[in-house]
């Protein structure tokens, strides 16, 4: 039989290339080793986080799964950074491990141009650098016009528990092995990366009277921009929060010799990530610290195991246990699962335009940790566009770019691509400049027209969006426009801007009456104004910049007076503007501007 597309892998990424392919009306085939771990969570049993619940809600209003998935599954949810301003405040969900993967499944089933088939992927069906399909371990052949990698951490990986190693995939599934040395054979450069877990505890042998109890919010939240609720405020799980301390650290240095990262006889290369380390790696990192937070999250409700984010290390099974029952309320801890690190093969995502299609193989397109990006949401995020980039080449329409301005997803994918990765890329906040226009509570008003574009958005909900858009407006107006006599005839609007202003006296003055969501919008546009308003100056620089294309046929040995870096670099990356090719790292200004020149003297029309 023969696909459109096909997505291999289905993780994060591949749930959503597939979903997105397919509700764009292609034949879709998803390739996975084990339907029954279709969207796992292998690690922590969340969703979102810092900068990671706001691609969460961009993933949303481009018309992807996560955030409703998450929305349906989870057990506890908040707000992060409540505290502090806009830019950074972000949703975190506690879901569960069982029925997460579950619905995303149910989901994938009802999609009627996507089908899904178990199997490994070993290599390509290749004409002239084109991609006509794919050849399993059978010996199968299925032909497609485009293929999406989303393959996670399964190529050429080991679990690694101290001084021991197995060639295995995650909770001991079947790894992809002769799929990554073929990618090397059609000149990939490859990177091996490498990510810890950590170990998981009955809940009946833990002490929580001896840890501070972390509730969820006392309001209803939800990541998808439907509003759908489906959980009661008050049955919110809890967690827990409690510390390592002088006797834990002592236990990991005394034996740190034994963790698999410095066993010098284990032959790790795989690098860490460097936001989010293994216990022995802070230990090490931070030895002025004496202690290090611990998080203690449920991981179902259909089970007894207690996850302890913070916690991430592979030591052996024996020094594991120490650590565990050093730490206050775990000295009875009863641990259920080891933790463990996998090693794995990445592909140099500078080998990638923009749309994450490769360079090196026309119509083939990869996402998630294959980029060497870490975390569920990076991931999902990545295998959206990729499925919205596959389907649009097919359709021989232009793809969907996202700028740095527009969406932490623009942030993250021309990070990768254009200044590579040599550790796991997670995505933070202080990566993105614009971030005060990046923001949690706009995701929609930046993205969904994008998303109904492209066909992911249905006229229903893109309605909804416009009255929405248009309720903002008329609000904005009726604020600009209401003088207030007590106070010298000074506008509403102007007023809000006051700290001290009671914004009840605002809400009792207007004429209709607003929903939280729409207040909340107009209130940070007008508190954040100037703020805004130089942030989109700044954009405005850096969008003139993108505007100026280069061509893809450019020479940039016939380009005199380029440093040698620079012209390395260029010819390896290959920007598609100024913009890109000023963000590439050895590229100096003044290389940037005998380009400038180049270009308009050679592509004058262009």
């Amino acid at each position: 039989m023969e696909y459109e597309i096909i997505v291999v892998g289905g993780g994060h990424a591949g749930s959503e290339a597939a979903l997105a392919s397919a509700r764009k009306g292609h034949k879709t085939l998803l390739i996975t080793g084990n339907i029954k771990n279709i969207a796992s969570l292998p690690c922590n049993p969340a969703i979102g986080g810092s900068a990671k619940g706001i691609i969460v809600r961009e993933i949303d209003a481009l018309g992807g799964e996560m955030g409703v998935i998450a929305d349906k599954t989870h057990f506890q949810i908040k707000t992060l950074n409540k505290s502090k301003g806009p830019a950074v405040r972000a949703l975190r969900a506690q879901v569960d491990k069982i029925k997460y993967p579950k619905e995303m499944l149910k989901t994938i089933k009802k999609e009627k141009n996507l089908n899904i088939k178990e199997g490994i992927v070993e290599d390509f069906i290749l004409k002239e650098n084109t991609i006509l399909g794919v050849i399993l371990n059978s010996g199968e052949k299925i032909k497609s016009k485009a293929v999406i990698l989303t393959t996670g951490t399964y190529l050429k990986s080991n679990i690694l528990i101290g001084s021991k190693k197995v060639s295995s995939g995650p909770d001991n599934e079947k790894n992809a092995i002769i799929l990554s040395d073929n990618l090397k054979k059609y000149g990939f450069i490859m990177l091996r990366l490498k990510t810890d877990t950590p170990p998981r505890v009955k809940k009946k042998s833990i002490d929580f009277s001896k840890m501070r109890v972390e509730r969820g919010e006392n309001e209803y939240l939800t990541f998808s921009f439907d509003n759908k609720i489906y959980y009661e405020l008050e049955k919110q799980e809890v967690c827990y929060l409690t510390y390592t301390n002088k006797k834990t650290h002592k236990i990991i240095l005394d034996n740190l010799h034994r963790s698999s990262k410095y066993d010098e006889l284990n032959n790790v290369v795989g690098i860490g990530p460097r936001y989010c380390p293994s216990i022995e790696d802070k230990i090490v990192r931070f030895k002025d610290k004496e202690r290090h937070q611990l998080f203690l999250e449920p991981e179902s409700k259909y089970n007894d195991d207690i996850y302890i984010q913070g916690l991430y290390n592979s030591m052996p099974i024996e020094i594991q246990k120490e650590i565990v029952n050093s730490i206050e309320g775990l000295e009875n801890a009863i641990i259920s699962k080891y933790a463990y690190a996998i090693e794995y093969d990445a592909i140099q995502p500078t080998q990638l335009t923009p749309t994450l299609e490769t360079k090196k193989i026309k119509n083939l397109w990869t996402a998630g940790q294959i980029n060497g990006t870490s975390g569920y949401e990076e991931a999902a995020a990545q295998g959206l566009i990729a499925g919205i980039n596959a389907s649009l080449k097919l359709e021989g329409k232009e793809p969907l770019i996202l700028k740095r301005n527009e969406a932490y997803i623009g942030v993250l994918i021309d990070d990768i691509v254009t200044k590579g990765i040599y550790e796991p890329y997670r995505l933070l906040t202080s990566r993105a400049e614009y971030r005060l226009l990046l923001r949690d509570d706009n995701a929609d008003l930046r993205l969904l027209e994008y998303g109904y574009k492209c066909g992911l958005i249905n006229e229903e909900k893109y309605q909804k969006f416009l009255l929405k858009k248009n309720k903002i407006k008329k609000l904005t107006n009726e604020l600009l426009n209401q003088k207030i006599k007590e106070y010298q005839n000074i506008s509403l609007y102007n007023l809000l801007k006051r700290p001290e202003f009671d914004i009840n006296i605002a809400k009792e003055k207007v004429i209709e009456n607003y929903d939280k969501k729409i207040w909340e919008q107009v209130i940070i546009n007008i508190k954040y104004e100037g703020y805004i308003k130089k942030s989109k100056k700044e954009a405005e620089k850096m969008l003139k910049n993108e505007r100026k294309k280069i061509p893809s046929d450019i020479d940039y040995d016939k380009i005199n007076n380029l440093a040698t870096e620079a012209r390395q670099k260029l010819k390896k990356i290959r920007p598609i503007s100024i913009g890109q090719a000023m963000r590439i790292s050895g590229v100096n200004p003044s290389d940037i501007t005998m380009l400038t020149i180049y270009l308009r003297k050679y592509y004058k029309n262009e």
